[in-house]
């Protein structure tokens, strides 16, 4: 329960010294950091449970870590130990705060391990004191570093002023907190799956529409196929080198460089100069680049496998890296590209890929002009076209409302963290 004023605020207040405190109530105290926590670097035991320092979760055991990150590097017997309610500053912090200590165990001498050395400070409360926004804007005024070099000095952040509420007001607080993010999390989920399920269903309804079309009473055939099955009676299965002609043509030093992306296809923009300098070639030498035309398909032969093939909607020219094919009249570009991203294709083309290793894998044209096509009749490509761009819009306005409703409920649980931790609003 909440109490506060008529003005929604502590009945009495004072000037905390800190500007990113503002105003505390008159019962808290504010001291420097340095007087609540100290650097607490003690080795640990090479038999300790290895701990990951996460931003969502905390400082909690590998097992629990979906993704786990790479096994850190070094000896663990160099390890630090850490004891849950330990707070441990990550190379990352000044973006995301001060990870709480879930359990007992080691982890990588990289991090800095904060310990409270004062009895009247409870860990759950300085547990979201560490994550809320307003200290997050403290913490970045003692970072060191430039660029990737960027990291938290804690000799800096040891002088800021830190709230010290009375220990049953903090107790208040991080019950209070932990009850209202544990519901606004619980909300955050279910939109987040309920996304998770239009993206699905987007895929399915792509999927059915490339390998089965739009009308459902339409006769069906045995594809020849095993991985295909049925198809409409009245479409082909046809190979790619029927269909498609590959294009070497140079590129034009006014034409702008895409890229094919395996989440959205061939780009409609020129590169951007970030993109430029990661990519293998640079934008200078444009006479290796190969020159595309609207209507045409592009792949990257490297990512082809991850579903990096698309349909080329603006003149330009692409890396020599990626393959160029231009259709025959019998196949629309966006039809194919729909098929080809669908999960059943791109393991087609995955299984022709050639490799030891993913990230050595080539689809090359030789490969893919074997590959097999469903093809409709041209006028139903073009039906299935706009078929799935008119669902596909419909989708993207219904995942928009969730992520909106999703950015309200975060934003409302940083303002909450912020006005209870730093007592602009009395917890009871």
């Amino acid at each position: 329960m909440i109490k506060m004023t008529a003005h929604g605020k502590p009945a009495s207040a004072k000037l905390s010294g800190a500007e990113w405190l503002g105003n505390v109530p008159a019962d808290w105290a504010v001291k420097k950091m340095k007087y609540l926590f100290r650097d607490h670097s003690q080795k640990g035991r090479s038999d300790a449970e290895l701990l990951s320092v996460t931003q969502d979760q905390g400082v909690v055991p590998r097992s629990w870590v979906e993704n786990r990150m790479v096994m850190p590097s070094g000896a663990l017997e160099t390890f630090k130990f850490i004891a849950k309610g330990d707070f441990a500053i990550s190379l990352r912090s000044f973006e995301g705060g001060l990870e709480y200590c879930h359990h007992d165990g080691i982890i990588s001498p990289a991090y800095t391990v904060l310990k409270a050395w004062r009895p009247d400070l409870v860990s759950g409360y300085y547990r979201h004191l560490f994550k809320s926004n307003a200290f997050i804007s403290e913490l970045q005024t003692s970072v060191v570093g430039i660029r990737e070099g960027k990291n938290i000095s804690f000799a800096e952040l040891s002088h800021s002023l830190m709230p010290i509420p009375p220990v049953f007001e903090q107790l208040a607080i991080a019950s209070f907190l932990d009850e209202k993010c544990a519901k606004v999390d619980k909300a955050v989920w279910i939109k987040e799956k309920q996304i998770a399920l239009l993206r699905e269903r987007r895929q399915i309804l792509i999927q059915e529409a490339v390998t089965r079309g739009l009308n459902p009473d339409a006769p069906m055939k045995d594809s020849g196929i095993d991985w295909i099955g049925e198809i409409p009676a009245h479409w082909k299965v046809q190979r790619n080198f029927a269909l498609l002609r590959e294009m070497k043509a140079s590129g034009r030093v006014d034409l702008p460089v895409l890229s094919v992306s395996i989440h959205s296809g061939v780009s409609s923009e020129e590169l951007s100069e970030e993109d430029n300098i990661r990519s293998v070639i640079k934008i200078e030498d444009r006479t290796a680049y190969k020159e595309v035309r609207p209507g045409d398909v592009a792949y990257n032969m490297m990512r082809a496998w991850q579903g990096g093939i698309g349909a080329v909607s603006v003149h330009g020219m692409v890396s020599p890296a990626y393959v160029v094919a231009r259709p025959s009249a019998a196949l629309v570009a966006d039809y194919f590209e729909l098929l080809y991203r669908s999960p059943i294709f791109i393991r087609q083309m995955d299984s022709h890929s050639k490799g030891i290793t993913d990230f050595r894998k080539r689809l090359y044209w030789d490969d893919f002009k074997n590959l097999a096509t469903l093809v409709p009749p041209h006028g139903e490509q073009v039906e299935i076209v706009e078929y799935v761009a008119g669902a596909s819009r419909m989708i993207d306005d219904g995942i928009a409302i969730k992520e909106s409703q999703i950015a309200a409920l975060k934003e409302y649980k940083n303002t909450l963290i912020n006005a209870a931790v730093t007592g602009k609003i009395k917890v009871a």
